[in-house]
C-alpha cells in the first residue's frame, strides 16, 4: 500500500547563479519529512532506475523553458504521486540507493551532521531506555539496538515499532505516528516541533490475538504486559470491575501471562485511542473519541443534548477512506512543520445495504488511516493462511481482501489509498 507521502506546497527559491529554483517540501504522516529540489529527486530517479529499470513509476519530465503555473502544480502533484508508488516495493525500500539519499535529505532539511548521538527510547513502564546511535540511523536501526539491549528476539521485531508520542497534562499520552523504517528518529524528534516529545517503543499489530505469537520471548511478554497496564491506566483498555480485580490480583502474583490471558477479554484490549475530535455522525459537530483495532472502529459520540452512544464500524464494512488537508501552508520556512491542524478522514461504509460517507475530523488522521492499513495487512496475511492456495503468489493472483481500497490521486493534500 502507498504511504502517506504528500506535496502540498512548494517555493521558487533563488539560486547561486541568479536564477531560480522550485523547493519541494515533502511531508510523511502528516510531518515535514524533507525539502527536496526536482533535479535532486530526478538525480535519485535515474540512479533507483539502473537498478531496478522499468518497475519504477513514471517520473516528471523535465522542462526547457519557464513553467506555467499550472505546470508547476502538475510537476508537483506528478512527484507527490512518484514518491508514494515508489515506495510500494519492499526491494526498494531496503536498496542502499533508496536508503542514502533519504537519509540525506532528512539531514540536510534540518542542518543536522552526521554523528555519534544519546537518544531516549520510552518504555510503556515509563522508563527511557538511552541508548547511543548515529544521527543518521533510521528507525529501523535504532530498533535492533534497543531489541539488542532489552534481550528482544531479533524474529519478533516486525510486531513492535518506534512512534513519537507526546506527553500532556496529568500524566495523559498521545501517539502522534509511527516511524516508518526509513526514517532518522533522532531527526524527527527535533523536527517535529512540538514539547513534551518523545519516542516510544510500542507493539504494532491491530489484532490482540497475535499476542500469542511472542509467549516464547520474556522481553516481548514484558513489552506487551507494560502496555496492558499503560494502557488500563490511560482507559484506553475498559475492565469491568470484576476484571479489574482479577488483574490486580494477577499482578500482585506477578504473573503476566495469566494477566495477558484476562486482558484478552477486556473491552478494547490492544486498541489504539486517539485524541478527542469531532466527525458529522449523527449530525455535524459531535464529539468523538475513536479506538481502533481487532478490526473496527469503535467511535464514542457525544450528542448535542449530552448523551454519549457507542457506534462500531466494522472493517469488513468499509469500502475506502481517503485523509484530506483542509488547509493551506503559506510560509514553508516558518514553524509550521505539521499538517495536523487540518484534516479529515472519511470512509465509505456499508449501512443497511447502501453506502454512506462517514467525516472524522482529527489532527491524528494519518496515524488513523495507518491503523486501517495494518488492519486491513494482518487480515490479509491471516486471509492467506487460511487458504493455502494464496501461499504461492508466483502461481496463483493475489486475492483481493473483501475490503476495496479505492484508487485515486493525490490532490493538494488529499490522500487516498491505493488498491491492496
Amino acid at each position: 500500500m502507498k504511504m502517506h507521502f504528500c506535496i502540498p506546497v512548494s517555493q521558487q527559491r533563488p539560486d547561486a547563479l541568479g536564477g531560480r529554483y522550485v523547493l519541494y517540501s515533502v511531508y510523511l504522516d502528516g510531518y515535514l519529512f524533507c525539502r527536496v529540489r526536482y533535479s535532486q529527486l530526478h538525480r535519485w530517479n535515474e540512479q533507483l532506475r539502473r537498478i531496478f529499470g522499468n518497475s519504477l513509476p513514471p517520473f516528471p519530465p523535465k522542462y526547457y523553458l519557464a513553467m506555467t503555473a499550472s505546470m508547476a502544480d502538475e510537476r508537483r502533484e506528478q512527484l507527490e504521486q512518484y514518491l508514494q508508488k515508489v515506495t510500494m516495493d519492499p526491494n526498494m525500500l531496503r536498496s542502499d540507493v533508496f536508503m542514502d539519499f533519504l537519509k540525506l535529505v532528512q539531514l540536510d532539511t534540518f542542518s543536522i551532521t552526521i554523528k555519534t548521538a544519546a537518544l531516549d527510547i520510552f518504555l510503556p513502564d515509563g522508563r527511557n531506555i538511552q541508548i547511543e546511535i548515529l544521527t543518521s540511523d533510521t528507525a529501523e536501526r535504532v530498533l535492533e539496538v534497543v531489541s539488542h539491549k532489552i534481550g528482544l528476539c531479533q524474529e519478533l521485531l516486525g510486531y513492535f515499532g518506534l512512534f513519537l508520542i507526546r506527553f500532556r497534562k496529568e500524566g495523559k499520552l498521545s501517539v502522534m505516528k509511527k516511524l516508518a523504517d526509513f526514517e532518522l528518529p533522532y531527526v524527527s524528534l527535533r523536527s517535529a516541533g512540538m514539547e513534551n516529545c518523545k519516542v516510544g517503543l510500542r507493539k504494532w499489530y491491530m489484532d490482540p490475538s497475535l499476542d500469542s505469537m511472542l509467549m516464547d520471548c520474556t522481553a516481548a511478554v514484558d513489552l506487551i504486559h507494560m502496555q496492558a497496564l499503560q494502557d488500563i491506566e490511560q482507559e484506553w483498555a475498559k475492565p469491568t470491575q470484576a476484571q479489574r480485580q482479577k488483574l490486580e490480583a494477577l499482578q500482585k502474583e506477578d504473573n503476566q501471562t495469566k494477566f495477558l490471558e484476562l486482558s484478552q477479554e477486556v473491552r478494547h484490549y490492544g486498541y489504539l485511542q486517539l485524541d478527542p475530535c469531532t466527525c458529522d455522525y449523527p449530525e455535524p459537530g459531535c464529539g468523538a473519541v475513536l479506538s481502533v483495532g481487532n478490526d473496527e472502529i469503535s467511535c464514542c459520540i457525544t450528542l448535542p443534548d449530552n448523551q454519549t452512544q457507542e457506534i462500531i464500524f466494522q472493517m469488513s464494512r468499509v469500502k475506502c477512506w481517503k485523509v484530506t488537508f483542509l488547509g493551506t501552508l503559506l510560509d514553508v520556512d516558518g514553524p509550521q512543520r505539521t499538517l495536523n491542524q487540518n484534516l479529515e478522514l472519511r470512509f465509505q461504509y456499508s449501512e443497511d445495504s447502501r453506502w454512506q460517507w462517514f467525516v472524522i475530523y482529527t489532527k491524528q488522521a494519518f496515524l488513523l488511516s495507518s491503523c486501517l492499513k495494518k488492519m486491513i495487512s494482518e487480515k490479509t496475511v491471516k486471509l492467506a493462511a487460511e487458504n493455502p492456495e494464496m501461499k504461492d503468489s508466483s502461481r496463483f493472483p493475489p486475492r483481493k481482501s473483501k475490503i476495496e481500497i479505492a484508487k485515486a490521486d493525490c490532490v493538494f493534500g488529499t490522500i487516498k489509498e491505493e488498491d491492496l
